[in-house]
């Protein structure tokens, strides 16, 4: 599949502020799944620097800084990625993965920590029962699990929108039967970790009703199945992941899969001003098929 993107995001000022140096995540993988074959990046005000970088989870970021101040910050940029994979089952597990608990070799168990740890302190108890419940129900097969786990939360969990806020925790969304697509992802992660399945965050793009105008960044998961690699599962549309999803990063912690981060300083205080320094964003998405 050939798409075209475009994502612009602007963040308009209560008042002139100070930007501080800003962090991008809007670069899609290139990878085997997916090659990104072209990318182009406009900020407005021109940052006075850019430098691409590579984070600890090997994504593809941009960091900007800026000297002068404004009332207003645009990114927009256009990608064009081609996706390869149809057949996201295409693939043979090690023998020893094919059952729960997966008993990994020391060295790649060492490898694997940062995605088996839970998403709060400890693993809620709704993601560790239901991962049980599921487990037992599948006779421990990893990749049924993994399919009745998917299923499960797009039956029975609502999609609601929230444009801001961190995912909630696990033991929210599932009891709670509602959720967005990172709420939903966080819980997929949560259940798959708590029954010993590696598993990361996804942020992207999914392709959804292309007679759509209006697009969100998406969310899924990804989890690591030996021989077989990153895999991934999107609960939000019930779907093992191919070629019509395009991801930008993926990380261990959600937080590290945010699109733009990056804070302000008013140019005057509070005192000066008599008003708080606030901001209003908005964010356009369209995705384009070439057939």
């Amino acid at each position: 599949m050939l798409y075209h993107i475009f994502h612009k995001t602007v963040y308009t000022y209560n008042q002139p502020v100070f930007l501080k140096p800003h962090l991008l995540r809007l670069r899609p993988r290139c990878d085997g799944w997916q090659k990104l074959l072209d990318f182009s990046l406009v900020v407005e005000p021109q940052p006075t620097g850019i430098s691409q970088t590579i984070d600890l989870d090997g994504n593809s970021t941009i960091q900007l800084w800026f000297t002068q101040p404004t009332e207003q910050l645009t990114i927009e940029v256009k990608s064009t990625v081609e996706t390869y994979v149809e057949n996201p089952f295409g693939y043979l597990l090690e023998p020893w993965a094919t059952k729960l608990p997966i008993d990994y070799p020391s060295s790649l168990l060492t490898q694997l920590q940062p995605y088996l740890k839970p998403y709060g302190v400890a693993f809620d108890p709704a993601a560790v029962h239901l991962a049980l419940e599921i487990a037992d129900e599948v006779k421990g097969n990893t990749l049924a699990f993994l399919s009745t786990l998917n299923e499960r939360i797009y039956k029975n969990c609502e999609y609601i929108i929230r444009e801001t806020g961190k995912p909630w925790q696990a033991e929210l969304t599932w009891k709670s039967k509602r959720g967005s697509c990172r709420d939903f992802s966080v819980l997929f992660m949560e259940v798959s970790r708590a029954i010993g399945l590696a598993a990361r965050f996804v942020s992207g793009y999914q392709e959804g009703d292309l007679d759509k105008e209006e697009r969100d960044l998406h969310a899924w998961v990804e989890v690591y199945l030996p021989g077989a690699g990153w895999r991934g599962y999107d609960p939000t549309h019930g779907l093992a992941v191919g070629d019509r999803h395009i991801a930008l990063v993926a990380s261990a912690l959600p937080a590290y899969a945010s699109p733009i981060v990056g804070t302000t300083t008013p140019v005057k205080s509070v005192i000066e001003t008599g008003k708080t320094s606030e901001s209003e964003m908005k964010v356009q998405i369209s995705i384009k098929r070439e057939d």
